[in-house]
């Protein structure tokens, strides 16, 4: 089993993104570790988009610090998971390819972890009431930007994602179509190969029907048609 610790880094919205694309090999459990505060949301969507040989398809599991299986998946080719953290810790996010024996994974998976704002709100509440009533619409107009910002943000965040996922379908059905490909190639060389044997089979065969077989009784003796 091999582990990989993932490095926190927080935007000024309190937000953690991460994607990547690993190989997971026949056999093997590859698992993640991140740093989840209590309240926080994680958002985390995979796909297997290549294989080495048959099915394309993964194990997945998310489990919390206290070592509790919080989500399973046995044998599926994609899917998403949203679950709010109950507890402050590092939870563990695992791609399990131990069913197969000699297939390898290529995997892209997507993790967002959404921080509670609640604490720059009320930071916000407590400014304006120190500010007074002169400065309150000053402080609305600047929350409305901010608000604006921050959907913005998040409305570009789920544009890339999806451009992401997209990007991961299209790389899976291209290696579909180049693993079809060569299995129609192969089997079309096969086949021309076999009609050529069974061809040249004939053609000796039917030749062999006509052939004068007098110079050959003249090299056996004793030899004569009955």
């Amino acid at each position: 089993m091999r582990y990989i610790f993932l490095t926190t880094i927080f935007s000024v919205v309190f937000a953690y993104e991460k994607d990547m694309t690993i190989m997971v090999q026949a056999g093997k459990v590859d698992c993640f570790f991140h740093k989840v505060q209590v309240d926080e949301i994680i958002d985390i969507e995979y796909q297997v988009i290549d294989s080495t040989h048959g099915d394309l398809d993964i194990s997945f599991q998310l489990g919390d610090p206290t070592g509790r299986v919080i989500v399973a998946d046995f044998k599926k080719p994609e899917n998403s998971h949203r679950h709010t953290a109950t507890s402050s810790g590092d939870y563990k996010f695992c791609f399990d390819n131990s069913f197969s024996t000699f297939s390898q994974k290529t995997v892209f998976f997507d993790m967002l972890i959404d921080g509670d704002e609640q604490d720059e709100k009320d930071y916000d509440d407590d400014k304006e009431m120190e500010l007074g009533n002169a400065a309150e619409t000053y402080m609305m107009r600047v929350r409305d930007i901010s608000e604006s910002v921050t959907r913005v943000k998040d409305k570009v965040s789920t544009a890339r994602r999806l451009q992401e996922l997209h990007s991961a379908h299209e790389a899976r059905d291209r290696n579909l179509a180049e693993e079809m490909c060569d299995r129609v190639l192969t089997w079309s060389i096969g086949h021309v190969l076999l009609m050529l044997l069974v061809g040249i089979t004939q053609v000796i065969f039917v030749k062999s029907l006509f052939e004068d077989t007098r110079s050959f009784r003249k090299l056996v003796p004793g030899f004569s048609s009955r």
